[in-house]
């Protein structure tokens, strides 16, 4: 397990996963998370959930890996998830991703769930760049992620294209040499 001040990050299992389909089917959640490409992660049927939890459990730890994000204390309760994928081990980087419920937004939990999770891939991981996307509407993930030492790299211009309006692709990375562990 991995553990942050709010949060612990735990192994998926299928109850988690049927839990983020309320999630994912939120139109206002989903957004967020996948910006465009939201008529391709929301809207599907709990089989196909079941279908990808499958999936995962096969998926090979040296390629990419998923956690459930649960808050800490005598009741925890399953918030999110987090996950890195397109692990190169040869260049020792990877790319991040994360996605809290709407209930849980805007009490530190995310940025509390990445920090422990950057600790976990520098520190267990021995990773030197991590990296994500986001796009640039998402003021509020694009300051958590700074919060945590993240640095915007690159946009692609109006690569996204979300309720009628063009918003640019954002790259953001850190690097290990950046990363300050709290001591």
């Amino acid at each position: 397990m991995i553990t942050g001040n709010k949060v612990e990050l735990r192994p998926v299992s299928l109850e988690d996963f049927k839990r983020t389909y309320e999630w994912i089917n939120d139109e206002e959640t989903s957004i967020w998370g996948v910006g465009s490409g939201l008529f391709r992660h929301s809207h599907i049927p709990l089989e196909k959930l079941e279908d990808d939890y499958e999936n995962i459990k096969k998926i090979d730890k040296r390629e990419a890996g998923v956690f459930s994000i649960y808050t800490r204390g005598e009741n925890p309760k399953h918030i999110g998830t987090i996950n890195y994928s397109e692990l190169d081990i040869v260049s020792r980087r990877c790319t991040v991703g994360i996605g809290i419920g709407k209930d849980y937004w805007d009490n530190g939990y995310g940025s509390d769930a990445m920090k422990a999770f950057i600790h976990y891939l520098f520190q267990t991981m021995n990773l030197n760049r991590i990296q994500l996307y986001t796009w640039s509407g998402n003021v509020r993930a694009i300051r958590s992620y700074e919060k945590n030492g993240f640095v915007v790299e690159g946009r692609m211009r109006n690569d996204e294209y979300i309720d009628g309006k063009y918003y640019d692709s954002v790259v953001m990375g850190l690097l290990k040499e950046e990363y300050q562990p709290e001591c």
